[in-house]
């Protein structure tokens, strides 16, 4: 099957962008924080083709054809993510009639690899090619977070869209999500990002997702800042009552780990990285409670098995752990869990 068996033309266009994992900065995008993606060589390909007054789209591995007019609200299904960046690039200013899209992809949905933004991406970048859009990178990525937003109706942060469309693979993408600006550092030498995945299947828009954004805006509110980011000393936190301390202990805790991590990063310091993702999944299990017993389970697992560090990513409540394990002990590494979760899938 391909997009003329669908669709009877050939495409006029074709784009790709790649899932991530986030290696520090989890939950801290939306407070205005600081973040540390890494790309994933996992990609999601859209080819397109013009149309008029409708999107129209076939996904690969779902085998489903879809299509709704444009104006369409959205009804929770994967044509909400093409209507959504259609309905941005509208709502900004371009001439965009409509479009059909035929979608491939490697990344895998709800593991919190970003399969949504790697979407998004690609599709915008397919549709600047179609339509001749003077879009940079940066507004692929801004746009593409205001259709998950607004159209969607996902409350994420700038950090998925960023690291699909402006990250390189192979290294970690140094976001500062106020201001936008951004820096690609290598990952340690002899180094191997792993990603485990369980199957834990989650979907944000029905999670407690959105419950963690309100948590942490009322926390800045209370505190009297414009965003958690603006929180240096931990002791603040204190005055707030749970749940709020935890979730603000957690959001502020992580800016400075991210900062830290940059660090380890020039140094080249692979086993400070890794103690600082651990630190990480413990404040994300205990104070920010998107953690799950598997999730916890795996990450110790992973550690036995000779990871300099492990967490879960991306929002939690579910997913995948993405673990920073020693080239030379992969084989071992691997062998180890897939001992003791022959389920498990690893990328």
């Amino acid at each position: 099957m391909g997009f003329r068996e669908v669709f009877g033309t050939l495409p006029e266009a074709s784009a790709q962008a790649p899932g991530r994992v986030n290696l520090l900065g989890e939950h801290t995008d939306y407070q205005e924080g600081y973040v540390l993606p890494t790309p994933l060589s996992y990609f999601t390909q859209v080819e397109a083709a013009k149309a008029e007054g409708r999107v129209e789209a076939y996904s690969e591995e779902l085998k489903e054809l879809r299509a709704r007019p444009l104006g369409s609200p959205a009804q929770g299904d994967f044509l909400d993510y093409l209507l959504g960046v259609v309905w941005a690039l509208r709502e900004a200013g371009y001439k965009v009639p409509g479009a059909r899209f035929y979608i491939r992809s490697q990344v895998p949905m709800g593991a919190g690899l970003s399969s949504s933004a790697a979407l998004e991406v690609a599709a915008l970048r397919a549709l600047r090619t179609l339509y001749r859009l003077p879009l940079s990178d940066k507004e692929i990525a801004v746009l593409g977070q205001r259709a998950e937003v607004e159209y969607v109706g996902v409350r994420c942060g700038i950090m998925d869209q960023m690291a699909a469309s402006l990250g390189e693979v192979g290294k970690a993408l140094f976001l500062d999500t106020r201001t936008l600006d951004h820096e690609n550092l290598p990952l340690p030498p002899g180094v191997r990002v792993v990603v485990l995945d369980l199957g834990l299947e989650r979907r944000l828009a029905e999670a407690s997702y959105n419950q963690r954004r309100q948590e942490a805006e009322e926390a800045a509110r209370r505190l009297g800042v414009r965003s958690l980011r603006d929180v240096a000393d931990l002791c603040l936190v204190e005055s707030l009552s749970p749940p709020l301390d935890k979730r603000a202990r957690h959001i502020v805790a992580e800016n400075l780990r991210v900062l830290q991590g940059v660090e380890a990063l020039r140094k080249g310091n692979a086993k400070a990285f890794g103690e600082l993702m651990v630190q990480s999944h413990r404040s994300l299990a205990q104070n920010y409670e998107v953690s799950l017993p598997e999730l916890d389970t795996l990450v110790e697992a992973a550690l036995e098995a000779g990871a300099y560090g492990a967490k879960l990513t991306g929002a939690g409540f579910g997913g995948a752990v993405v673990a920073l394990v020693p080239e030379g002990l992969r084989d071992h590494f691997q062998n180890t869990l897939l001992a003791r979760f022959p389920q498990l899938r690893i990328l």
